[in-house]
């Protein structure tokens, strides 16, 4: 852990990984526990996986990826609310579907580019210590937007992901605020890229939130939960990764699934003990 600190005090490309991950755990908390709510997880990775076609036609045409990871990530998010509003019988079908033409598409405009050298692996899954300061302005600005989004409509989304029905009786255009929330899905992949790349980032934008889950049951609770167990093993698993020279992303993944795990555990063993007192208590009555 010194040598951790002290290089992180040396070097500018290990602040600025720090920085990402901290921007990128506000951006989950905000949206991991809609995500865990709504049960939309599967939904979430349809886009998180679509957004590689994007990045690799911006690479191809010479534009910045994260551009084109915003753009196709945005356009996913609305294709997917799409089907599951119109198609509900065959969503499962069409968004497999969906996220396998995102993966191809990318693969091949990658594949066609003059002169491309970036490993493919670092978009899959990630490269943290590649963070650019542009790229942590963009994060930065993302970050703005979800924030200023969920002060103005915050309790539109507390009904809509728990009720749509009573949303609807009380005049909540939920069609228009379902669709808000999967193009903020899309905005929280992007910005999840950076640090754990396509494949893992569903992984990052659920657990905290469902850990957060297993102790706290308001939507705001969940939020400033999932923002601090984030925060916690993006900067853990940089740090643990350091002296032995690992991927820092699947390291993040791999403490926060072992975290998750011990919870659940931990939790099932409190739900019964509970139930196995109040049983004894209505015996004992």
């Amino acid at each position: 852990m010194q040598d951790f600190l002290t290089a992180l005090a040396a070097h500018d490309f290990l602040r600025n990984a720090l920085i990402a991950g901290l921007l990128a755990s506000l951006g989950c908390g905000l949206i991991g526990p809609l995500v865990v709510i709504k049960r939309i997880t599967f939904m979430a990775g349809g886009i998180a996986h679509s957004v590689l076609g994007g990045m690799g036609a911006a690479l191809y045409y010479g534009v910045d990826p994260l551009f084109g990871a915003l753009l196709s990530a945005i356009l996913a998010a609305l294709l997917i609310g799409a089907v599951r509003l119109v198609w509900k019988a065959q969503e499962d079908t069409l968004i497999g579907a969906l996220w396998a033409i995102g993966m191809a598409l990318g693969i091949l405009f990658i594949a066609s580019t003059p002169g491309y050298s970036t490993d493919l692996m670092s978009l899959l899954f990630g490269n943290i210590l590649l963070v650019s300061p542009g790229a942590l302005w963009f994060m930065a600005a993302l970050d703005a937007l979800l924030l200023a989004i969920f002060a103005l409509f915050y309790r539109q989304f507390l009904a809509v992901i728990f009720d749509e029905e009573f949303a609807r009786l009380r005049g909540v255009p939920v069609t228009f605020f379902y669709l808000l929330l999967l193009c903020l899905v899309a905005l929280t992949v992007v910005l999840l890229i950076q640090v754990v790349g396509l494949i893992l980032v569903i992984a990052l934008l659920t657990l905290p939130a469902a850990i957060a889950g297993h102790y706290l049951h308001s939507l705001a609770g969940m939020m400033l939960g999932a923002t601090l167990l984030g925060a916690l093993f993006t900067s853990s698993g940089l740090a643990l990764a350091y002296a032995p020279d690992l991927p820092p992303g699947p390291v993040m993944i791999l403490l926060a699934g072992a975290v998750y795990v011990l919870s659940a555990l931990f939790s099932g063993w409190r739900t019964r003990a509970r139930a196995h007192r109040q049983a004894a208590v209505s015996r004992g009555g």
